[in-house]
């Protein structure tokens, strides 16, 4: 029997390349996300990023970024929707996980509210004051930011680790005097108190928050088309809404999306698009070159200062990576 050409071999080759391609993007691939408003959850909704990825997605909605962490550290998440805090403390602790794209910068969409009847008329007041809010967060940073702006001692308040839906519940039955959470947690406590001050504001005071995605390292080496498709859906999204934001926000269809997937009231919907700044690609590629990881340092250090992570990591650079949002075409 005659051997096969090698243009025929080549042809087989190719053939079985490109069936273990498909089989491979066919597999489901768990991405953890959470409550955060942003342009994203509506390609989430429609299922842009399974087209894009030609992937089946099990989406896993967390009431916490610590919880989405674990889930990343077990293997049982591959891509997840975290803050800028729990990477700090996920990092410092050596997890295999790396940033590849920036959701948004936090502002106005995560506040510190004190409840109306508590006793609080000035930052000063929170001394001797239950505060809540989810541990190792971005609000969990931004108030201890804030409190060290205001010259407060964290030790003389009863800061309380609670979940987003942890905080409504107690609020609504009086056991804390203050929050500093997100929505849709934020727009349930906001009728019934004063907001001293935003994350938009503590950035100002020198800590910036972000929302970002991140993906497990041996996820991103052996599917980085995956992460890519991902990436480019999200900054697709990002552009849709920067091109026009009050005819996103003015889109009912939208709004509908974006409150089915995070638990927001439609006008919580639209303060938190209002409350964040969203990052174009070009941004996004600066920013995660290497500002962003000394900001990740900055804030790692910080937290170590609060007893909050035990070490630090020499450089943050291994855990932030620019190469999805470029190759995201």
């Amino acid at each position: 029997m005659a051997k096969p050409s090698p243009s025929f071999r080549l042809l087989v080759a190719a053939a079985l390349s490109l069936a273990a391609g498909l089989a491979a993007a066919a597999d489901a691939v768990t991405v953890g996300y959470q409550t955060g408003i942003d342009p994203t959850k509506i390609p989430q909704a429609d299922g842009v990023y399974e087209k894009a990825t030609g992937s089946r997605i099990n989406w896993r909605k967390f009431d916490s970024g610590a919880d989405l962490i674990a889930a990343l550290a077990s293997g049982d998440v591959a891509i997840g929707n975290i803050g800028s805090s729990p990477l700090a403390a996920a990092a410092s602790r050596g997890l295999p996980i790396e940033t590849f794209l920036v959701a948004d910068e936090i502002g106005s969409a995560e506040a510190l509210v004190a409840r109306n009847g508590s006793g609080i008329a000035t930052p000063r007041d929170l001394a001797g004051k239950k505060v809540a809010v989810p541990f190792v967060s971005t609000t969990h940073y931004s108030l201890l930011a804030a409190l060290r702006h205001w010259g407060v001692d964290p030790a003389k308040v009863t800061i309380l680790n609670l979940r987003p839906g942890e905080i409504a519940a107690a609020w609504q039955r009086g056991d804390i005097d203050a929050a500093y959470v997100w929505d849709p947690a934020l727009g349930k406590i906001k009728t019934g108190g004063k907001v001293l001050t935003s994350s938009a504001e503590v950035a100002k005071w020198g800590a910036p928050t972000y929302d970002i995605w991140v993906v497990r390292k041996d996820f991103a080496a052996a599917h980085p088309a995956f992460v890519a498709r991902f990436a480019k859906v999200s900054l697709d999204a990002i552009a849709g809404y920067r091109a026009d934001p009050r005819a996103f926000a003015a889109n009912p269809g939208n709004i509908a999306k974006i409150s089915r997937l995070t638990g927001a009231a439609a006008p919580d919907v639209v303060a938190g698009l209002n409350g964040n700044r969203f990052l174009n690609r070009d941004e996004q590629a600066a920013l995660l070159q290497s500002p962003f990881a000394a900001a990740v340092g900055r804030t790692a250090a910080f937290l170590k200062a609060q007893g909050k992570v035990e070490s630090l990591q020499p450089d943050y650079g291994p855990f932030v990576t620019s190469r999805f949002v470029k190759t995201a075409r």
